[in-house]
């Protein structure tokens, strides 16, 4: 395939959307197979983020589900959108993966034409109409719904946006959390929540809520201690976007299974404490 070429007069712009549209590439997501239930499909479940002094943390699950079953154990929920920016997924996993995708390219594409990363507010909205293109899709029951946070160097704060099936960006100022065990998950924050919170107690509370999300949610996946699978767990600063190592990530799941573990913990069960989703400690 060769690269396209317009002309001075009709230069699509800074838009790497725009330029599949003209060049007849833009995915169609109204083009799902008719006879495909929902249940069928690979299902991302939860993933919540919050902001703490220094900018966002971001956190996601890691299993995948197709109607009652467990179809992958090791999904990646967060990843980076640019070096300042963060999404999450949940939803339909296929359609939400290669929006991700896109969307990487569309920032990445725009910094190289105009020479400068784009606004907060513009990457929000650009996934904003991303999500609004998937609305036939989300009409059949495939349903994408993102999470995006990202460190604003203009303002020197970390911002946070959730959105809705039909593209509705809404700016959240403490936190947020999407999937299926979302109302879990956001209900541990808010209990504990503080806009002071430094990198440590916020990526705590962030590993606190997939805990205790997974305990309530059948969909989502609580840490793996057996097979090594822990929930991917990312912040966003002024340095940029940089994912937890996993041996960090485990430590602290250790850390909050034996504070849970103590006398009077409402999770323990006999002598021997369960992680959500069946591993024994």
């Amino acid at each position: 395939m060769t690269l396209p070429i317009f002309r001075a007069d009709d230069d699509p712009g800074p838009s790497f959307l725009e330029v599949l549209r003209r060049t007849g590439l833009e995915p169609n997501w109204g083009e799902l197979p008719r006879d495909l239930a929902p249940h069928e499909v690979t299902h991302g479940t939860t993933v919540v983020a919050l902001k703490f002094a220094d900018g966002v943390v971001m956190a996601g699950d890691r299993r995948a589900t197709s109607g009652n079953l467990i179809s992958h154990r090791t999904m990646e929920k967060v990843f980076p959108a640019d070096r300042h920016s963060g999404v999450a997924i949940a939803g339909a996993a296929g359609p939400a993966i290669e929006m991700v995708k896109l969307f990487q390219l569309q920032l990445e594409h725009y910094e190289k034409v105009e020479g400068n990363e784009l606004s907060i507010e513009g990457k929000a909205n650009q996934l904003a109409q991303m999500v609004r293109g998937h609305l036939p899709a989300a009409l059949q029951g495939f349903v994408v719904v993102p999470l995006f946070a990202g460190y604003d160097l203009r303002r020197g704060t970390g911002r946070l946006f959730e959105y809705d099936v039909t593209g509705g960006r809404y700016e959240e100022s403490e936190f947020a959390a999407t999937g299926s065990g979302s109302l879990h998950a956001g209900t541990v924050i808010k209990m504990s929540y503080r806009p002071d919170l430094g990198r440590d107690e916020a990526v705590d509370l962030a590993i606190s809520a997939l805990f205790h999300a997974a305990d309530e949610d059948a969909a989502t996946g609580g840490p793996d201690l057996v097979r090594g699978i822990y929930p991917v767990v990312a912040t966003i600063t002024a340095e940029g976007f940089r994912r937890l190592p996993d041996s960090e990530v485990g430590d602290r799941f250790r850390a909050l299974v034996e504070r849970m573990s103590q006398p009077g913990s409402t999770t323990t069960t006999g002598t021997t404490p369960t992680m959500p989703g069946g591993s024994p400690r």
